[in-house]
């Protein structure tokens, strides 16, 4: 379990940006498409809306400009960046990294970049290896993105998937905190024995495109969602429990639960095994889907710029995904 020693610089999110889509699907336009209702999805993952991106739009269109917002937001200059990380299950290719097409096009001429992949976990994946470089002193600003187009890897057949995934983009700027906030605990988890639950197959070099894994969807998310639903909630619990412990806070000290947006069930769930009330506990998966790595950082944005997040306040982040990978950090605002 990881807590940050005092001779250490703890790491402050100093802005923050979003990006969805235009587009609003709703499920009255997917009962036209596939054979589901309104009232069968939201029963089973609490969402009403999703943000589908345009053909001509890629994660790192989105990921420039929640870029910009959080750079803007956090009164510097993208000639100031000195990293850029970005969390994505939907690059714009396999390589180069859609973090060094975002530093290009932002302006971040003194920045390193580099893209990391951890399923929906990636934004905490991310958020917490940045703030690894901030805790050392070697970079004063490090700019996290979670970006997602997941709109372009599902197949509108599927019933049980399409209805779920939405696509957008949230950003941080991350640098020294000020006294008494920051991070204050974190962990990260993996179990790949869990890799097959949820997976694109095709696309790699394992198998690489050809007729037949286009002709059998192979390039499409596929996944085994009553064995997720099982495991996100159980790592959820145990995740929140030990960060919570290791920054020797009680749950009672919580003020704000911002869990990954994949199901309204498993949120509530996960907030009922904590003794949290609703008003604790934000979401919004009713309006955006599951948005993968976009979808703590949209939460936290969205909290923050609307006031509800004050100074002070102690933060639980949980998140949960592909891999299997889940991490949990608590963060004082």
């Amino acid at each position: 379990m990881a807590v940050l020693s005092e001779i250490l610089i703890k790491a402050g999110i100093a802005g923050l940006g979003t990006y969805v889509p235009e587009q609003i699907v709703t499920n009255a336009d997917l009962e036209k498409i596939v054979d589901t209702t309104d009232e069968w999805i939201v029963a089973r993952s609490g969402i009403r809306e999703r943000r589908i991106a345009p053909p001509e739009m890629a994660a790192s269109d989105f990921a420039v400009i929640a870029s910009q917002e959080a750079i803007a937001d956090a009164g510097i200059t993208a000639a100031e960046i000195d990293l850029v990380i970005v969390a994505t299950n939907t690059p714009d290719m396999l390589f180069p990294a859609t973090a060094c097409l975002v530093q290009d096009r932002i302006g971040a001429i003194n920045a390193g970049a580099f893209d990391l992949a951890a399923g929906c976990t990636g934004f905490m994946y991310a958020y917490i290896v940045g703030s690894q470089f901030i805790a050392t002193g070697a970079y004063r600003n490090v700019l996290v993105i979670g970006s997602e187009n997941l709109s372009k890897v599902i197949n509108w057949k599927d019933r049980k998937t399409c209805v779920l995934f939405g696509d957008g983009a949230g950003a941080v700027v991350l640098r020294q905190a000020d006294p008494g906030s920051g991070i204050l605990s974190y962990r990260l988890w993996s179990d790949g024995s869990g890799g097959p639950l949820l997976r694109q197959p095709a696309g790699g070099s394992r198998l690489p495109a050809s007729h037949d894994t286009v002709d059998n969807n192979l390039h499409y998310l596929h996944m085994k969602g009553r064995d997720i639903f099982k495991f996100a909630v159980r790592a959820t619990g145990k995740a929140a429990t030990e960060v919570l412990a290791a920054a020797g806070l009680g749950k009672s000290d919580i003020d704000y639960f911002i869990p990954h947006q994949a199901n309204v069930r498993i949120i509530e769930a996960a907030a009922k095994r904590l003794g949290l009330p609703r008003e604790k506990v934000l979401i919004n998966v009713d309006r955006y889907g599951n948005t993968s790595t976009a979808s703590i950082p949209i939460a936290l944005a969205e909290a923050v710029h609307s006031g509800k997040i004050k100074k002070g306040d102690h933060l639980l982040m949980v998140g949960f995904g592909a891999g299997l990978t889940w991490a949990a950090a608590v963060v004082k605002w």
